[in-house]
């Protein structure tokens, strides 16, 4: 390791930026000279040069400088991709349409550094292509690489004067001045010796034209960068020396802990190949603080744990290493023990301390681990503020009544995809907020010791065996507990918003959409923290060209077939209003989860309260809840509450003042109308004017008039309380712990069957839903679905719901794509249930109906399904609020895209 990754300062240690080695053949400090050449002002030597092998770091700025005609472009070209280079004559060609047009050098490079500023700010490797050989001009690079935390890296091509000016004469589009190249020369000879002062990380110096073509570039990870680590891990909060109550919670973990010939544990292994952990904070203020290193150093060193350091471990580091710093918080207990073991051991301990990496991206990103918490912009950065901020945390810069920093709250801002695990500010208990966790419960001070299993996200945790150090302060978190604190932030949804699904790529929602759904989210919807799930809207079937028919099976069918879906699930539709069930097993079932204590909740698709009548709310979860503890659900599924996707009967129940003002009043006005037309006409006929056919057609209206208001009756009856009340559910979306959504329909109807049963009062509330499963790719098995549902809406029923049977299913792949996901369900409603959504007489016009588009319609369903079952994926891995309500946000915000609210 170059002396560019030695402890500069008094939060830096060895690899002070989390950068990988620049060791490596030919790499060089500043103002040294590579093996083999010749020294400053060489020229190319008389011998091709050996290969060079240049190590960059994935993740950096690269800084090529040399004189014009130095051959910086097509080194650039050579060695890295053009989307990686960012060169002044391009930028210089798109502000002025000339790269040679001085006069627009200064904004020139205005947009080069805002190009370079955007691609540092998304973590991607760059390279600026310009002769940089100015102090003034390099200065601006390395303060943007600094503000995006990451290493600026020098590659300097050295090459002689007479080479550079010879090839700028052959350039038929440039022509520079004979002074130009050598008062660059001069300006390069300046800077050579002072560029790792500048404040370079790593400096390559490349030096005559062989060296240049000699050179290969190796890209090199960060130190911090261990995604390749899936785990699972073990990660353990601080220590602070307290080895017995480490061994302890270890072997709780399933750890065999072994030992030295003296006794002593120096390795742990677990026998299902589980890594633990650390989290820095091994040191100081216990009993045995060399007894931690030594098994801690033996477990790293032989690859059964990682660690990073704390803040006690860069004092006592410093201290061991004869640097000044104030010995206090325990850390002369730490020098007292230190001092009895052979000096061997001390001198292993500074080399384990000098070498810990400030944090580490693990499991592909997807779990950082560091001692004092870490925003997402630091994730993966290279720089020593990322370093102290890890080490020691971010402060208000306010004290408090102990006389100790109160530590800025930046997990109640937190916003990241990664789960963040730390230490260094003691908590009663650990909990999560808006993932993150912290996981030092004051062991040293009498507390406990505790570890997080990964990915199972299940504490672990062993009492101390004694308070072993005065707390400064008592134990009390300055974090929110779960729930508390600032869970949402309207930063969360406002304006135009992309959400990642895992089914369906990124879910785009507009702004004005967005604005529409906070409305109704903050003025109308349950808390938040409920509104586990949103459901989609559903698509209907391709519009039919059967004569009479608008929708029919036969088409459902057919587009299944086509997209090799071969078996699908009809089930029976029921008329009245969709719901969303969260039913409790018992009062504190549901605080764990999502926060509120109680027996649960039921909203409709716009996420409000479906009832306005708490009491009877509170009886229909009630029903549901004895039902599925008869049913024997709770204990099935493992789970304190249940989710599940149902309709809630009669439509009037919801709907009535919709009923009253539209279809009451239509039904009436053709009621009062109609006869009295028929009565006149009746009698233009007997005078013997001939009005058949418009008498006819009258009379027609009238009948389609009676059916109408005959189909809207038919979902309309008085209830009272409970009574004449009747719930369908007809999917159990999720459980403690699991998205059920995806599984089998048939699965989730067998549950409902079983919940059905259970409800076994004199006047049921719950209500099963009839189905028939149909093989696509059989004919006389598609007649059979088609009879059935001729027979559901012969006998006055809204149709059917045609599904996969699979429930998540995906089309035939295309040409060098793999196949998207399918419609989820497609309704096909009867001719009289038509009646209610077109007008009474909409058979009258199928011709006109038939033209309606059905494209929108089924995007909006496929963008909102595979939002909900994002969030119960989300909800599922208990991930923080704020991350299960944005697709559940989003999904309200589709709703309000303009779409013919009748298909």
């Amino acid at each position: 390791m170059t002396d560019a990754n030695r402890p500069t300062g008094p939060t830096d240690r060895t690899r002070p930026t989390d950068a990988a080695p620049a060791t490596a053949a030919g790499s060089t400090g500043a103002g040294s000279t590579a093996a083999g050449s010749t020294g400053v002002g060489s020229t190319t030597p008389a011998t091709p040069a050996a290969p060079r092998l240049l190590p960059v770091t994935d993740v950096s700025l690269v800084v090529l400088v040399g004189t014009s005609g130095a051959g910086k472009s097509s080194f650039a070209r050579k060695h890295f991709l053009p989307t990686q280079v960012v060169s002044s004559d391009f930028c210089r060609g798109l502000i002025a349409d000339d790269e040679n047009d001085q006069s627009a050098s200064a904004e020139a490079f205005e947009l080069l550094h805002h190009i370079v500023g955007k691609r540092l700010a998304g973590g991607r490797l760059t390279v600026v292509d310009a002769t940089n050989v100015q102090p003034e001009a390099r200065r601006q690079l390395i303060k943007i690489a600094r503000d995006h935390d990451v290493l600026p890296i020098a590659i300097v091509l050295d090459v002689p004067p007479g080479v550079c000016a010879e090839r700028n004469r052959t350039r038929p589009d440039r022509q520079l001045p004979p002074h130009v190249v050598p008062r660059q020369n001069r300006e390069l000879r300046r800077s050579l010796r002072g560029l790792e002062r500048e404040g370079f990380r790593k400096v390559h110096i490349l030096r005559g034209e062989a060296e240049v073509d000699a050179a290969e570039i190796v890209t090199e990870k960060r130190y911090n960068d261990l995604r390749h680590l899936t785990g699972p891990f073990d990660i353990v909060g601080d220590v602070h020396g307290c080895r017995s109550e480490l061994e302890t919670l270890l072997t709780r973990l399933g750890y065999t802990v072994g030992r030295d010939a003296e006794g002593r544990p120096v390795d742990a292994t677990h026998p299902e190949g589980r890594t633990a952990v650390f989290v820095g904070d091994l040191v100081d203020r216990g009993p045995d603080t060399p007894g931690v290193l030594r098994l801690v150093m033996g477990m790293v060193g032989a690859g059964h744990a990682v660690c990073v350091p704390g803040n006690h471990e860069n004092k006592l580091g410093r201290a061991m290493d004869g640097r000044n710093v104030t010995v206090s918080h325990g850390l002369q207990e730490s020098l007292d023990q230190l001092a009895a073991e052979p000096e061997e051991f001390r001198q292993e301990v500074r080399a384990f301390m000098r070498d810990l990496v400030s944090h580490y991206l693990l499991d592909g990103g997807r779990l950082v681990v560091c001692h004092a918490g870490l925003p997402e912009k630091y994730h993966g950065r290279t720089s020593g503020r990322v370093r102290s901020h890890a080490l020691y945390g971010d402060t208000t810069g306010e004290t408090d009544a102990y006389g100790l920093p109160v530590r800025y709250p930046w997990a109640e801002e937190y916003r990241g995809k990664a789960l963040v695990v730390y230490g260094h500010t003691p908590v009663q208990v650990p909990s999560f907020v808006n993932n993150t966790i912290c996981l030092d419960t004051g062991c040293v001070f009498g507390g406990s010791l505790t570890a997080l299993r990964y990915p199972e996200r299940e504490l672990v945790s062993v009492e101390a065996e004694q308070e072993w150090y005065a707390p400064a302060r008592p134990l009390t978190t300055d974090t929110p507990e779960p729930h508390e604190g600032r869970p949402l932030d309207l930063a969360d949804v406002a304006g135009r918003r992309v959400v990642e699904t895992s089914l369906h790529g990124r879910v785009s929602v507009r702004e004005e959409n967005a604005a529409a759904a906070l409305e109704v989210m903050s003025r109308f919807a349950l808390d938040p923290r409920l509104l586990a799930y949103l459901p989609p809207t559903m698509a209907p079937s391709a519009t039919s060209r059967r004569p009479g028919y608008l929708e029919h099976p036969e088409e459902a069918f057919s587009s299944y077939r086509a997209e090799g879906v071969q078996h699908v699930i009809c089930e029976e539709k029921h008329m009245g209003s969709r719901a969303v069930v969260l039913v409790a097993r018992d009062d504190t079932a549901l605080e764990k989860r999502f926060g509120i204590a109680g027996p649960g909740a039921i909203w409709t698709r716009t996420g409000r309260a479906f009832l306005s009548d708490d009491a009877v709310t509170g009886a229909v979860l009630e029903r549901v809840r004895g039902a599925a503890e008869k049913a024997g659900l709770f204990d099935e599924l493992e789970t304190g509450w249940l989710l599940l996707d149902a309709e809630l009967m009669p439509w009037s129940l919801k709907a009535l003042e919709l009923l009253r003002r539209q279809y009451a009043a239509v039904g009436a006005a053709a009621g009062a109308a109609l006869p009295t037309v028929l009565a006149a006409l009746e009698q233009a006929a007997g005078r013997g004017l001939d009005l058949g056919e418009l008498t006819e057609r009258q009379r027609r209206r009238a009948a389609d008039a009676e059916a109408f208001v005959a189909a809207y009756r038919r979902y309309c009856w008085p209830t009272e309380g409970l009574a004449g009340i009747r719930l369908a559910p007809f999917q159990v979306l999720a459980a403690e712990g699991a998205n059920l959504a995806v599984r089998p329909h048939d699965e989730h109807l067998g549950w409902i069957d079983r919940l059905v049963a259970a409800d076994d009062h004199e006047v049921p509330l719950l209500r099963g839903t009839g189905r028939l499963l149909v093989d696509t790719s059989d004919e006389r098995s598609v007649e059979a679905g088609i009879a059935w549902w001729e027979e559901l809406t012969g006998a006055g029923g809204e149709g059917m719901v045609v599904k996969p049977l699979s429930s998540l299913a995906r089309g035939r792949a295309g040409e060098g794509r793999p196949g998207g996901l399918v419609q989820p369900g497609v309704k096909v409603r009867g001719r009289e249930y038509l009646r209610i959504i077109y007008g009474p007489d909409y058979t009258e016009y199928l011709d006109q109906l038939r033209q309606r588009f059905l494209g929108h319609k089924r995007s909006l369903a496929l963008r909102e399904y595979a939002l909900g079952l994002e969030a119960l994926d989300r909800l599922a891995a208990g991930e923080p609020l704020w991350r299960v309500h944005e697709p559940v946000f989003a999904v309200l915000a589709l709703e309000s895209e303009p779409v013919d609210p009748r298909l």
